[in-house]
Parts: structure tokens; sequence; C-alpha cells
């Protein structure tokens, strides 16, 4: 990973996580501080972060490509994100079955992926 994307993962902050540590997470952690906070291991997340990627080009229609946040710590990302690539956004509440139940209005269909 270039010291460039280091820099800016710093000067964003998301190297810091919480205070909380689920045991799914256990192996993306670097350390812990002393007053508790857990620091995330940038190499491991740049990894991910390139997996998504590929996994995102390879579907054909961006507009297949759903980009969701409910949280409002996370819309405006999800937005832009969807914005620059294409994708669907849905951002606020998202309804359990809106990918599966057809009865639901704005239902969306499966390409099958």
């Amino acid at each position: 990973m270039k010291e460039e994307y280091v820099l800016k993962f710093l000067a964003a902050g998301t190297h810091l996580g919480g205070t909380n540590l689920d045991f799914q997470m256990e192996q993306y952690i670097y350390k812990r501080k002393s007053d508790g906070i857990y620091i995330i291991n940038l190499k491991r997340t740049w990894e991910k972060l390139l997996l998504a990627a590929r996994a995102i080009v390879a579907i054909e229609n961006p507009a297949d490509v759903s980009v969701i946040s409910s949280r409002n710590t996370g819309q405006q990302a999800g937005l832009k994100f969807a914005a620059a690539t294409g994708a669907t956004p849905i951002a606020g509440r998202f309804s359990p079955g809106n990918f599966t139940n057809q009865i639901l209005p704005g239902a969306k269909t499966s390409c099958g992926y």
C-alpha cells in the first residue's frame, strides 16, 4: 500500500475503532490503545477495499449495485459513492425483504449474482 493512501486513512481517522470489540472483528485489529480504543489494521482494510472494488467492477451494469446506509453518518458517503459509480443508492431505512419480496413497492429485482 502506498504511503499516500496510509496518510489519507490516518487523516480521515479510519484507523480508529471503538472501545467494544466483536469477535468477528478481532482479525482486523492491530492493537488496543491505553484508553481502550482499538486501532484498525490499515493493511487488512486496504486488502478488503481492493476485494470489494474488484467485485463491484465485475458487475456489468453499475445500477445493479446497491449502496445502502441507514445511519446518518454513512448516508452522505453512500450517496457520493453511488453518484460517482452509477450505483443505486438507498439512504435511510431499508425494509427487510426489499430484494426478495416482489410485493413490496420499490422492490429491487435480483440480477442473479
